[in-house]
This record gives structure tokens, sequence and C-alpha cells, in this order.
């Protein structure tokens, strides 16, 4: 059993930044892939990245590519999503996600490739 909280929501100008954080309960952090989704109102679940659980393979999806780092420690328990240079397209409830299986690939990008989820931060970009 994983249990997820993300903080660092929050309300942000165009073009800003803010560093969103996950940190999970349990002693076997390290032996899950993690992922990042968003979802907007009215829009599905959109998958945003994902991280292996040794931290060494990432993925993202093609819009947030050059601009948001996925990145973990898990010394720490903690996954963190870097965002930069944020547009108000990004405004939504951004998610975190664990699965049991290695993470960091495009075979990761569904949600149903995650078996536990955190309850999500609201992200917010002003123009």
């Amino acid at each position: 059993q994983v249990q997820l909280v993300e903080s660092g929501g929050g309300l942000v100008q165009a073009g800003g930044s803010l560093r969103l954080s996950c940190a999970a309960s349990g002693r076997t952090f390290s032996r899950y892939g993690m992922g990042w989704f968003r979802q907007a109102p009215g829009k599905e679940r959109e998958f945003v990245a994902t991280i292996s659980y040794s931290g060494d393979s990432t993925y993202y999806a093609d819009s947030v590519k050059g601009r948001f780092t996925i990145s973990r420690d898990n010394a720490k328990n903690t996954v963190y999503l870097q965002m930069n240079s944020l547009k108000p397209e990004d405004t939504a409830v951004y998610y975190c996600a664990a699965t049991p299986q290695y993470g960091g690939s495009s075979y990761y990008a569904g949600p149903s490739r995650y078996q536990y989820w955190g309850q999500g931060t609201q992200v917010t970009v002003s123009s």
C-alpha cells in the first residue's frame, strides 16, 4: 500500500515556475515507478511525465517537454515536478501516481498503468 500526497500547487503568472512535490508513505518507494498527470475542467486526465524507480529513466508528454522536469529523491520518498515557462493551458489539477513496475517510458503514459493516486493539487496559470 502506498499513500501519496501532493503539494506545491498555486497561482502563477504565465512564464513563471512552480515545483510540485509528491510525498509517499511506505518503505518501498524506491520500488515504484512514478508519474504525474493533470486534469483540466471538462477534459480527460492527461499524462505529463514519468520516472523509473531508480530515477535513471524519464519520459514526457510533448506538450511539456523542455519545460517540465520530473525527478525523485528515494531517501525522502518524494517525487518532484519542476515546471518552468508555464502557460495558461497548463492550468489543471495535477496528480501523482505510483506503479509497482519500472516506470520512466512511454509504456507508462496511460493512467491504467498506475495503481495508486494522490488527491491532486491545483495549478492555475494566469495570462
